[in-house]
């Protein structure tokens, strides 16, 4: 018989709480990959369809993959890219203020990174 463990349940709430939050930044830009003239950030030099292409990864594919607990350490390294790129290039120059969404999430995918899935996950 499983025990109940805290430490698993607040690393559930953890995965799936900031997960659901990025899910719905990613789900509102799916549509602009479907849009004849994709207008997108290019901070890194990629172009605009693959940068987007690389968030929607980020932001939908990963953060399911993380809210089930599949692969979860590997799953929150493009979130974390993402963040970091957030935080010092997009938002280069702007306040910590303005960056305060970008390095919570950052903390948040990196501690996951770190703990993994924990005992509530599809590959513990």
């Amino acid at each position: 018989m499983r025990t109940f463990n805290k430490y698993d349940l607040g690393l559930l709430v953890l995965r799936v709480g900031f997960s659901v939050f990025l899910l719905l930044h990613g789900i509102e830009k799916f549509e602009t990959i479907f849009s004849s003239n994709i207008k997108f950030a290019n901070p890194i030099g990629l172009g605009p369809t693959f940068s987007l292409i690389l968030v929607l990864f980020a932001e939908v594919i990963c953060t399911i993959l993380i809210i089930i607990g599949f692969k979860v350490r590997w799953a929150s390294i493009p979130p974390i890219i993402l963040m970091l790129v957030a935080v010092f290039i997009v938002h280069q120059g702007n306040s910590i203020m303005e960056r305060e969404l970008a390095v919570l999430y950052l903390v948040a995918f990196s501690a996951i990174g770190i703990l993994g899935g924990g005992k509530y996950s599809v590959t513990n």
